[in-house]
Formats: structure tokens, C-alpha cells, sequence
């Protein structure tokens, strides 16, 4: 067994770990990358590269989860505002700058899920993305 399904096998509660699996094809399916389980439990899909206008750069996750105890963590480090109208369809959340935050997948709909997490994707690979969560 890989790093990736013993730490899938060890999430709690076991919806928590169900909605990790359903994740797991979303995010492939969607970005074509296969999932890498990064420290902290975040399971990573593809990179971007960043570069702020300090002239800090580096390299992170251009899709990605965390299935925490509380909710899962969805990561869109272009920022959840551009995705309001989809949010709006999307089904019980809570949200931060660059984070969704979701307690249960089988109330979402996975269709404005994936669309988010698609834009979220081509946006962030599509060159050097500058920006922060938040900043347009």
C-alpha cells in the first residue's frame, strides 16, 4: 500500500474519508495530475509557480485538499472571490481568502465543484500567477 491510501485509510470520520476518495477523482479528473500527499495532510494536484511584485517566488499546489477532522479544506490560491455565482450554487459551505470549507460532499453539488476547481486550475497554470488569495 502507497503513502497516499494509508493516509486516506487513516482519515476521520469516515465521512471525512469517503469524501476524500470522491475528491481524489474530482481533482484528477479535472486537472489530469495525479495526486501527491504533501506535509500536513494535503493531498496536492499539479504546481504553479508564483511571483509577487516584492520579487518573492516559489512553487505550490495548483489544486488541492485537506480532509481535516472538522471539514474538508479545498484550496483555490487564486481566491474564492472570482467564484461567487458558482458558490452560490455549490451547497452548504463556509469559505476563507483562499480556502472552501465543506462538512459533508454528498450535500454539494459536485457539477459547480468541479467547475470551480477547473477555472481555479487554468488560472493558476496558465503562466507565473502573481497574486495573492484575494488581490485582484
Amino acid at each position: 500500500m502507497d503513502e497516499l491510501s494509508e493516509y486516506l485509510d487513516s482519515v476521520t470520520p469516515a465521512r471525512r474519508r469517503d469524501d476524500a476518495r470522491t475528491l481524489l477523482a474530482l481533482m484528477a479528473e479535472v486537472t489530469g495530475e495525479q495526486p501527491v500527499l504533501h506535509r500536513g495532510g494535503i493531498i496536492g494536484f499539479g504546481t504553479y509557480h508564483y511571483q509577487y511584485a516584492s520579487g518573492r517566488e516559489g512553487d505550490s499546489i495548483a489544486a488541492g485538499f485537506a480532509p481535516r477532522k472538522a471539514a474538508t479544506t479545498i484550496y483555490l490560491m487564486n481566491g474564492v472571490d472570482r467564484y461567487t455565482a458558482e458558490l452560490a450554487e455549490l451547497g452548504p459551505h463556509t469559505l476563507g481568502v483562499g480556502c472552501l470549507y465543506i462538512k459533508d460532499l454528498s450535500a454539494i453539488d459536485l457539477d459547480a465543484l468541479r467547475a470551480i476547481v477547473r477555472d481555479s486550475y487554468e488560472t493558476l497554470t496558465s503562466g507565473t500567477y502573481g497574486q495573492r488569495a484575494g488581490e485582484d
